[in-house]
């Protein structure tokens, strides 16, 4: 890994920018903090976000999930933007308020595939999912047009 233009914690700032800018994430408004291959996602829970049976949709579980073990494994990758290629989720419980925090961290890697873990807890840290995926180097350059500034 080649750090010479910039220090890690500025990839580490810039990933963050990148997933704050996203679109899906303004409008839930999770946020992201990334050290060496772990990222901790925070998503508040809204009303607007729950299915019909009043508890946060499961959708809000896999953006917290697979953005946690997403940016623990971009945080080790400082060209190119990362793709998910599978990602299995346990819904462990339901959860209706507070905030949900999601922690992700790499478990392997080879030349071409990186496996990266994510647990979710509630307010009370009780762990209420939790995620495995797959994740390889994509063609798309990390650069401001995608929001890593």
């Amino acid at each position: 890994m080649g750090f010479s233009s910039m220090t890690v914690n500025e990839h580490y700032h810039k990933l963050e920018n990148l997933m704050h800018s996203a679109p899906i994430v303004q409008l839930v408004g999770a946020r992201v903090k990334i050290s060496r291959a772990q990222a901790k996602i925070i998503l508040p829970i809204k009303h607007e976000l729950f299915h019909a049976a009043g508890s946060l949709h499961g959708a809000m579980y896999f953006l917290a999930l697979d953005n946690a073990a997403f940016f623990a494994v971009n945080s080790l990758v400082e060209d190119v933007f990362v793709l998910t290629v599978s990602f299995n989720i346990y819904f462990m419980r339901p959860v209706s308020e507070g905030v949900i925090r999601a922690v992700g961290k790499v478990v392997n890697s080879s030349k071409t595939q990186y496996w990266a873990e994510s647990v979710l807890y509630d307010n009370n840290d009780k762990e209420i999912g939790r995620g495995s995926g797959v994740f390889v180097k994509s063609r798309i350059k990390l650069s401001p047009e995608i929001g890593y500034q």
